[in-house]
């Protein structure tokens, strides 16, 4: 069997299906996210604990998508960047990518429990912690993201003659200790998180009364986009994972790391998807007080 770092796959001069989406999620990506954040400043007096982690989480995705062009250049056949800007900026991506999944969670689960037990003051108080959440989040991404960099440049100094940028072998990620952690804490516990959160929150305003009877709040809307924000969570970030696993098996497939290459385009769409997220986030859960009133006030 082929050593895994000494692997190296065919690639075509030209991937326009790599240019044209990255350049789409560069360019809608970033003025999304931009307006975004405007928007959230501007309104920073009626702003909620889950627009703290809206706001950091358009950060996170600007990050990344700052670091698309470089992609849009090796896809686009005009060179190959140096080995250190692709080091860099593919170590960024995946950094903002598991900083924007953690911080789609911990949205997911601020949303449920303000819904769910509006009346508890633990809870409330808990709420208020979100910038310490953000700032946790941040500090355990850069550092791992730090730790991967310099391991990665150590590798790459130790095969000089097989560095292709992004069409190299993931070998950092395929590790035992850093795939199992990543399947774990990256996004075994963030989609389970999300999963039960997502169930807790449809579970509430399908069992209170006064949510189905009231015409303050759309109940079937909350329970749409709870399942859409889910179903683009899974779309984005599940193709990627599944795919790191079965290298454990498929170790010398050129046809993988393609499938690889494909499933880390798919989850930066993320990126550009978020922005809609907080446009439905903030428009259906605008009258969020009523709708805790309205469940507090049937037991629910």
């Amino acid at each position: 069997m082929p050593n895994l770092t000494n692997m190296t796959c065919p690639k075509s001069e030209k991937d326009q299906v790599f240019v044209a989406v990255y350049s789409v999620v560069f360019i809608f990506g970033l003025i999304l996210n931009l307006t975004a954040l405007v928007v959230f400043f501007r309104n920073s007096k009626s702003r909620s604990h889950t627009t703290v982690y809206m706001i950091h989480l358009a950060f996170a995705d600007i990050i990344l998508v700052c670091t698309l062009p470089v992609r849009i250049y090796y896809h686009g056949g005009l060179g190959v960047p140096s080995p250190t800007i692709c080091e860099f900026a593919g170590v960024i991506l995946l950094s903002n990518m598991y900083s924007s999944i953690l911080l789609l969670t911990c949205i997911s689960l601020d949303r449920c429990v303000a819904v769910c037990f509006p009346m508890s003051s633990r809870v409330r108080e808990g709420r208020k912690k979100a910038w310490c959440v953000c700032l946790g989040i941040w500090i355990l991404t850069i550092t791992t993201s730090l730790l991967i960099y310099f391991q990665e440049k150590q590798n790459n100094q130790e095969n000089k003659n097989n560095i292709t940028c992004f069409s190299d072998f993931p070998r950092i990620s395929t590790q035992k200790p850093a795939l199992v952690s990543t399947l774990i804490v990256g996004f075994g516990m963030p989609l389970t998180v999300m999963i039960a959160s997502s169930w807790a929150l449809i579970r509430a305003i399908s069992k209170s009364t006064a949510v189905q009877t009231s015409n303050l709040v759309d109940s079937g809307k909350i329970k749409r986009m709870i399942i859409t924000n889910l179903a683009i969570f899974l779309f984005c970030f599940l193709p990627y994972h599944v795919i790191l696993v079965l290298f454990v098996d498929y170790k010398n497939s050129c046809s993988l790391l393609k499938a690889y290459q494909y499933s880390l385009m798919i989850a930066c769409l993320n990126a550009m998807l978020d922005p809609m997220a907080y446009y439905f986030t903030t428009e259906t859960f605008r009258k969020k007080k009523m709708t805790s009133k309205l469940c507090a006030k049937n037991g629910n």
